[in-house]
């Protein structure tokens, strides 16, 4: 399945949500200029240092981004864009398809699709705002020229969803970087994990994957992961994965080309 001399595949890949996600949480947020600056972190100061990081590593990454986003922060998309960066589709608002009609999702998947090739994206994958899709994604991934999804966890190998060309690139939850580090203001009861743990636990689940042959796909918000105490992890994480020889460090897109 992997290029020759490589046993397994890894990619690192960023949900780039900015203030939308806060906005698709609760559209009551948008009159909320307080809670939206989280987001506004990501875009103003998480996703430069991200891609210096990147740079300096010499690795290319998939960012999935919501067409509101792009509207709002062109500038950031296009410098993802210009450092060689795989773009993917993230909804046009972060609306989850399973609370849209059939018309309403093929709106978003087209509107959202328009704003990030008017940025000059050439856009192949679709990752949905909520980890769901509805009966009719596949079906409208196929009609407006997508190639590959990735928001299911039932496999740790890329696959072609059945009676689909669509390729799945799947995911999972332990690594995202969300279930460990947001914290819920509303009930103040979700623990934030130190960089320490969660480095272990994604170390773990890296190494076990790549026992297995699989591919591993990181998923990561600029605005989580993009704070100053936590970019060091990343940075370890990218030189563990970089370190090993038999690991082949792919976009998303490159990922799916390789499923049988």
């Amino acid at each position: 399945m992997w290029p020759e001399g490589r046993a397994a595949a890894a990619a690192f890949t960023f949900d780039f949500d900015a203030e939308e996600v806060w906005i698709g949480e609760d559209p009551e947020n948008a009159h909320r200029p307080g809670v939206l600056s989280q987001g506004t972190y990501g875009a103003k100061v998480a996703v430069p240092l991200i891609l210096e990081l990147l740079e300096r590593r010499g690795v290319r990454a998939t960012f999935f981004i919501p067409g509101r986003v792009a509207e709002r922060h062109p500038g950031r998309v296009r410098s993802i864009i210009e450092a060689g960066h795989e773009v993917g589709h993230h909804g046009y608002t972060h609306t989850s398809p399973t609370k849209l009609t059939p018309e309403e999702e093929e709106a978003e998947l087209v509107r959202g699709k328009d704003v990030l090739t008017s940025l000059g994206a050439e856009v192949r994958g679709y990752r949905s705002p909520s980890w769901d899709i509805s009966p009719h994604t596949l079906r409208l991934l196929e009609a407006h020229g997508f190639t590959y999804s990735s928001q299911f966890m039932d496999d740790i190998r890329p696959y072609r969803h059945e009676g689909s060309p669509i390729v799945e690139v799947p995911i999972q939850w332990i690594l995202d970087d969300a279930p460990h580090f947001w914290f819920d203001g509303a009930t103040w009861t979700k623990k934030i994990s130190t960089p320490s743990e969660f480095y272990e636990i994604w170390e773990a689940e890296f190494l076990g994957i790549r026992r297995f042959g699989g591919a591993c796909v990181f998923t990561m918000h600029p605005q989580i992961i993009g704070r100053p105490g936590r970019l060091p992890v990343l940075e370890r994480m990218l030189d563990l994965v970089l370190g090993c020889d038999d690991v082949w460090v792919a976009t998303a897109g490159e990922i799916a080309e390789r499923a049988p």
